[in-house]
């Protein structure tokens, strides 16, 4: 039997997984967490195989609790279930060390299979995601300009590229507008833009915007 923990911020979507993955019969549900907090806490006190983790959960950094995981668990496999596509976060999420990356519109129909393979000690990742691990490890290879942004860097391009003023993203963030203000002014210097709206530019040119259509970089940030 594979012993999960679903850690999703949203209790409709725990539950709904929950029923998913406990019809399969090899798996079985022994824990929930709504944030990073309570992820941490059924990390270091319960005994389970898989972590099924959203990255986007209020307060610590879906890349910072992948880190903490691995550093405290190491043996415990960790899938990550996002909303956002693969492109625009698998790659970060493989190299902080979860074993998979899988979006939640895929879910239904490919949970399963991922769990049992990261279970098994295998990597859940789609060809494209292995190419572009395998071309960065290639002797001269060169990142994009947003690959060279920290993971809380590129948190917070994100949160602004979808319309998020600075004391916004603080607050969901728990740090201060301070911080946020730094991080946005050193991110737009490696990607060499002058404004939001051009954070916005360069997110839909990139693919890394989940709603291009929508002028979020309309939004101010203070």
């Amino acid at each position: 039997m594979i012993r999960v923990v679903i850690a999703d911020d949203h209790q409709i979507l725990r539950e709904g997984l929950r029923q998913l993955l406990e019809a399969a019969g090899d798996i079985e549900v022994v824990g929930e967490a709504g944030d990073g907090a309570e992820t941490l806490a059924r990390v270091r006190s319960d005994a389970f195989d898989v972590l099924v983790l959203d990255l986007s959960m209020p307060g610590r950094s879906g890349m910072d609790l992948i880190r903490q995981v691995a550093e405290e668990r190491p043996r415990l496999r960790v899938l990550v279930l996002s909303m956002h596509e693969e492109h625009q976060y698998a790659v970060r999420a493989i190299r902080a060390g979860a074993a998979g990356y899988l979006t939640k519109e895929t879910a239904s129909s490919d949970l399963v299979a991922a769990i049992r393979k990261v279970a098994a000690g295998g990597a859940y990742v789609t060809p494209s995601v292995a190419e572009h691990l395998a071309l960065d490890a290639m002797p001269g290879a060169r990142a994009a300009s947003h690959e060279t942004l920290s993971d809380r860097e590129f948190e917070v391009f994100r949160l602004l590229v979808a319309g998020e003023t600075v004391s916004a993203i603080a607050a969901r963030l728990c740090l201060s507008a301070k911080t946020i203000s730094t991080h946005k002014a050193r991110l737009m210097e490696k990607l060499g833009v002058a404004s939001t709206a051009g954070l916005v530019r360069y997110a839909i040119r990139h693919r890394l915007a989940d709603n291009p259509d929508t002028p979020a970089g309309t939004t101010t940030s203070r």
